[in-house]
This record gives structure tokens, sequence and C-alpha cells, in this order.
């Protein structure tokens, strides 16, 4: 299968943008990948993109989305930050990749036992973490259900908060990007929060985690949400 075509792309709607990525990560499950002419890829997209959805995944080495959900040069428009935060900078990446380039669909891709997550429970300060690790913290203060053990240790707590910090990166990205709420407005672009399982491979994507509506807010998050300084 060929790179999502300008004219392919065109046509699809954030629904079927995210029913492309569930079928790809099911033929991951799998091992049944589409047998992909890469050189042919690399020649047809040399001269431009046409990427059907940007996800917002983890830096982790054993989470490339390309192989995830068996998708080809030119496809996913990828934004790696450790934590799947969502950073003036990625926030504006993924400006690009909708307004400019024509995404169809936003996928803020957390996964199980995260590093950052576990340092933001922990309240790591090392180096320059700690900066990085101020964009989990709202997400570790918003588990409330957890009163003891509230660090890594707890794997309950961790999985918690890295549901939680999916949603709040998504409601950050909302309210600091007028271009993307808009987006949404028109029913241009959707949302979608997702956990991918290291052990299993499996993408799950959670219905309380996908905006096809501007109107689907959470509640539990804060409104109006500023970046770290």
């Amino acid at each position: 299968m060929k790179a999502h075509s300008s004219e392919i792309r065109k046509q699809l709607t954030p629904q079927m943008a995210l029913e492309f990525l569930k079928e790809g990560n099911a033929r991951f499950l799998r091992n049944l990948r589409i047998n992909r002419n890469f050189l042919e890829l690399v020649n047809d997209t040399a001269e431009g993109q046409s990427p059907f959805a940007a996800i917002l995944s983890c830096s982790d080495s054993r989470t490339s989305v390309e192989l995830i959900f068996d998708q080809g040069l030119g496809d996913i428009f990828s934004v790696r930050l450790a934590g799947n935060i969502a950073s003036i900078n990625a926030i504006a990446s993924i400006e690009y990749a909708c307004k400019v380039l024509g995404v169809k669909l936003i996928v803020y891709l957390g996964h199980t036992n995260c590093g950052a997550i576990k340092g933001a429970c922990d309240k790591v300060t090392m180096g320059n973490l700690g900066a990085l690790l101020d964009h989990i913290h709202p997400a570790v203060d918003l588990e409330t259900e957890t009163f003891d053990n509230r660090t890594s240790q707890n794997k309950k707590f961790v999985e918690n908060v890295t549901h939680l910090n999916i949603q709040y990166q998504m409601q950050k990205t909302l309210d600091n990007s007028d271009i993307l709420r808009g987006m949404i407005e028109e029913g241009k672009v959707g949302f979608v929060g997702a956990i991918y399982n290291l052990a299993t491979g499996k993408v799950t994507f959670d219905k309380e985690d996908i905006i096809f509506d501007i109107n689907h807010v959470f509640s539990h998050i804060p409104q109006d949400l500023s970046l770290p300084s």
C-alpha cells in the first residue's frame, strides 16, 4: 500500500482516519503487516507529504507509531516527547499538520509502564527533566482515587495518571490552540486518546477519549489551561 495521497486524504473524515489506525494495529497484532515497497514510497513522498493522522506519542523506543499502526512513509505526522506532553512546540507542530498538511485526526498516545509518568509520580527533578515533568504533574494531582502509596511503585496509581495525563494534554491543546479548536468545531479534525500496551502490542481507544464534537469536554479537567512557563 502506498502512502495516502492528497486526493485520498481529502476524502477522509476523522472517523475514517481512526478506523485506518485501528485496522493497522489489528494487523500489527497478527503480524500481518502490509508488504510495502519503501524505496518506492521514498520516491512518492520526496516532493511532499499527505499524512492522514498526527500522533503525539512518547519518546520511548518501544512506541514507534508507524510500526504499531502498520503505516508507511508519509502516512503519519509523528510528534514525540517523553510523556506525550502537549508543549507549545508540540501544539505548534500539530497545528501545522492539521492546518497546512490537512491531517484529519490527532491521537494522544500514552503507553503502559511509562518512565515519564513514573518520574512525575515520584516528583523526579533530575537536570532538565523536572521542567518536562511539570507538564505531567497536573495529571498526578487530578488522580484523587489513590490515598496511599502515590508513587511509581503503585501500578494502579500509575495507570490512572497515565489515562488522566492523556486527557489533560488533549484539553490543554484545545485551550491553547484557536486553530485546532476551530477545526474541531468545523468537523475537519478529531481528537483521540489511546494507550499502547508494551506487553501485548495492543492500542486501546477509550470511547470517552474520542472527541469529534467540541461540546465534548472533560468535566474533571480544569478549563483554560495555560502552558508551564
